[in-house]
């Protein structure tokens, strides 16, 4: 590949270098050992903000150093996070008595430095505090969430309340909030090339890449390359899916991962206005160079949900010119969400044997809320059994409005209810269920297998398998014997086996249990296996 490049071992340190020539920047006297840009006109006065990780996503981070942004950025080499020398080096240069923000992307070498880095700077007295962001959901795994261009969200309203004067603490908790409520998304033709000439090959000319790594790394899943506006629909729409809020409001950034040519970036920009995401969007930064990936033939949208503080803070003028102020969206209407459909668009029926399943299921829930909650505050957060005894409740007061005489009607007004009443994403997973399983009952009336194809629909949307420690370990091999036309008894005895197996699953990559240590996992059920294995328990009786 033809570059603009001195020598491969000195781009980072010649890039930096040019940098410096047209900002009121500064680089540390250690430079080219410790890569650190600091601002010249800075007094330690307020919370000091600092970013970095790798080179090669320029102009992230050190573009963004200045007033209203970043304090310093601590730069490595290309995809390589910095030392912890250089990232306590940035935090003793500019860290006073206000304290240090350290803002860090989602990857173990970034976390392990920085945090090290941290660790010794607290126990030099300095106040330090850091917050990690892993905005990147294209792999629908809160576990491996990366940081991508939603960090630059991060950067920019943190880096507003700390120029306000805000405490350190003020500081984090905006930064955290701001983390949470933004998601990304990226999309590459091809994979970035290192200034060495090595590339990676994994695409060829019909393909593209759905969340490939600002690294190189693999994305989700390789796609057919289609049309700007398809590729727009289907990133926006996993936006959509992730926030699951269409009556909020949100800023989108959008983003060039490289060597997009101005005139595709406008197009795709086009592209984004007739997605149904648009319609919910005030704000477009962009689109521009945020956060690139070398010279990746990619872009990345990434959208923040708003609220007053986090617009007040996204919308103030700042100094570094990387910065792309935002724009009120003028290119469409914004109109008002539509209403909701009738809870239960069907005309109610009576069955008296659908009926008892569905009191005795629900009635069930009910009265184990307490018990699940229990044990669901060992490994997560300790509200499953409110959440079942929720919607439960909601079915029984509406048992009467229910067409339970059409099965998939049936099936189809209980997931709208899952969907309308509970939180969560357990909710979101027992619609899909019953509605999938209404939509393969229609076209054969097999219950079993209608609610093991639901299940299958929570498999693919969720990602989370037998073995994973979820209700699916209780559900699918209870699912199977009742689509092998065997009784509920035998489907209730293969729920509680796969309920007991997950005491001994300590590893999981998928639901609460991801973040307890494996040492507290040993011996305690799922909570949501137990629940559904009480009820099918209570079908038997």
């Amino acid at each position: 590949m033809k570059s603009f490049v001195n020598h491969p071992k000195d781009v980072v340190k010649d890039a930096i270098d040019g940098i410096l020539i047209n900002h009121k920047l500064a680089k540390l006297d250690r430079f080219p050992e410790i890569k650190v840009v600091v601002r010249k006109d800075w007094d330690k006065s307020k919370v000091a903000i600092i970013s970095g990780g790798g080179s090669g996503h320029e102009p992230s981070h050190a573009g963004f150093v200045g007033e209203g942004m970043l304090t310093a950025a601590v730069c490595g080499e290309i995809f390589a996070s910095p030392s912890v020398d250089a990232v306590l080096s940035a935090i003793i240069a500019v860290t006073g008595q206000a304290g240090c923000l350290l803002i860090i992307k989602n990857y173990t070498g970034d976390r392990l430095n920085f945090g090290l880095a941290a660790e010794q700077a607290r126990a030099m007295g300095y106040k330090i505090e850091t917050v990690i962001v892993g905005d990147d959901i294209a792999l629908e795994n809160e576990v491996n969430k990366r940081g991508i261009s939603g960090t630059v969200f991060v950067h920019k309203i943190a880096g507003y309340y700390a120029a306000q004067g805000k405490s350190l603490e003020e500081v984090t908790e905006i930064a955290n909030t701001t983390i949470k409520n933004t998601a990304s998304v990226g999309l590459a033709l091809n994979e970035c090339q290192l200034f060495d000439g090595q590339k990676e090959i994994r695409l060829n000319e019909n393909e593209a890449e759905l969340g490939l790594g600002i690294h190189g790394e693999p994305g989700a899943e390789v796609i057919k390359l289609d049309s700007p506006d398809k590729l727009m629909s289907l990133i926006t729409s996993k936006i959509e899916q992730h926030f699951n809020n269409l009556s909020d409001k949100y800023s989108v950034l959008i983003n060039n991962l490289g060597t997009v040519t101005p005139i595709e970036m406008n197009i795709l920009a086009n592209s984004f206005t007739k997605t149904s995401l648009a319609k919910q969007t005030t704000y477009i930064v962009g689109p521009g160079l945020f956060m690139t990936a070398l010279n990746m033939n990619g872009f990345s949208i990434s959208a923040i949900k708003l609220n007053p503080e986090i617009e007040k803070g996204l919308l103030a003028e700042v100094e570094p010119s990387a910065w792309i102020k935002a724009q009120k969206l003028t290119s469409i209407s914004i109109v008002e969400t539509p209403k909701l459909k009738e809870l239960i668009p069907f005309k109610a029926s009576e069955n008296e044997h659908v009926k008892d399943i569905i009191l005795s299921a629900a009635n069930t829930f009910i009265a184990i809320e307490k018990e699940i909650n229990e044990l669901d505050a060992k490994v997560g957060d300790g509200d499953a059994g409110a959440t079942f005894a929720l919607v439960s409740k909601s079915i029984i007061n509406l048992i009467d409005q229910l067409p339970l005489n059409n099965i998939t009607e049936t099936l189809e007004s209980i997931g709208r209810i899952f969907s309308r009443e509970a939180g969560g994403s357990s909710g979101v997973l027992m619609s899909i269920l019953f509605i999938g399983a209404g939509n393969y009952y229609e076209e054969d009336n097999n219950i079993g297998k209608a609610l093991l194809s639901g299940l299958n629909k929570v498999k693919e949307y969720g990602g989370a398998k037998v073995g994973d420690r979820t209700m699916i370990d209780a559900l699918e091999p209870a699912f199977n014997l009742l689509a092998e036309g065997k009784s509920i008894a035998e489907a209730a005895k293969a729920a509680r086996t796969g309920t007991e197996s997950t005491k001994e699953i300590k590893k999981t990559l998928f639901g609460r249990s991801s973040y307890i240590p494996e040492e507290l996992l040993k011996g305690i059920q799922d909570p949501g296996a137990e629940a559904m294995a009480r009820v099918f328990e209570q079908l038997t009786k």
